[in-house]
C-alpha cells in the first residue's frame, strides 16, 4: 500500500553552526541545480517541472548562485543536520528574495535550490 502523499510546511530555523571550518566548507560546495526546478533546457539538463517545485528565475547563472551558496556557508545561514562535511540546508538574502539551497550529494558538496515564498522565510534571517 502506498503511503498517503502530505505535504506539511517545515520549519526553517538558521542555526549557528558549532563547525569552525566554514570558509573550508564553502569553498568545496557548488550549485548544480535541478530540472525539476526548470521549465526550460538549462545547464542542470532537459526541463523536468514537476507541477509542486518552485521554478527557478531563468536569469540565474550557476556562477552567480554558487557564489550565493559559498556565501551563505560563510555567513553560517545554514540549517537542518550536517551530512558528512555539508549543511543539508543553506539560505541566502538577494534583495527581498530568500533562495533556500538543499544538499544533493554530500560526497561532493552539490546543492540544487529555489526561491521560497516570504511566509517560508528562516526563523533568524
Amino acid at each position: 500500500m502506498r503511503r498517503p502523499r502530505r505535504h506539511r510546511n517545515k520549519k526553517r530555523v538558521v542555526v549557528t553552526p558549532t563547525r569552525p571550518d566554514l570558509d573550508s566548507v564553502s569553498e568545496r560546495a557548488f550549485y548544480v541545480g535541478s530540472p525539476e526546478h526548470k521549465n526550460r533546457p538549462s545547464y542542470a539538463g532537459p526541463p523536468r517541472a514537476r507541477l509542486r517545485a518552485t521554478l527557478c528565475p531563468p536569469h540565474l547563472e550557476r556562477e552567480t548562485v554558487t557564489a550565493w551558496l559559498r556565501s551563505a556557508i560563510r555567513r553560517g545561514t545554514v540549517g537542518g543536520q550536517w551530512e558528512g562535511s555539508f549543511p543539508r540546508y543553506v539560505w541566502y538574502e538577494d534583495g527581498d528574495t530568500v533562495y533556500e539551497g538543499r544538499l544533493v550529494n554530500q560526497g561532493n558538496g552539490s546543492y540544487k535550490g529555489w526561491p521560497l515564498k516570504p511566509s517560508e522565510r528562516p526563523d533568524g534571517m
